[in-house]
């Protein structure tokens, strides 16, 4: 048991280099695994791997979208102090 955790560490950063690291494809893989999930296809040990694997690619895909969020924020705040000043200006 004690040999199956030492290796593990290794095997997760195998995994975790495979993950898409782009949202698009994160999503992608993740809904062709719930596709999979909802035919029922799949064994109890491959529907938990498959959960797992959904479970990292949803996490991606908030990740990602977090990001996006806050550029989003950033943008707004600099189109909106750009506006004030423009409009500042022009009022005087």
């Amino acid at each position: 048991m004690a040999s199956n955790q030492s290796a593990r560490p290794g095997c997760e950063d195998q995994h975790a280099a495979d993950l898409p690291q782009d949202f698009e494809s994160a999503l992608a893989e993740l809904e062709a695994l719930v596709t999979k999930m909802e035919d029922g296809a799949l064994a109890l040990d491959d529907s938990l791997r498959a959960y797992q694997r959904g479970v990292e690619l949803a996490r991606i895909c908030q990740q990602r979208l977090d990001v996006a969020e806050e550029q989003v924020r950033v943008l707004q705040g600099s189109l909106l102090r750009s506006l004030d000043e423009a409009s500042g200006e022009g009022g005087a």
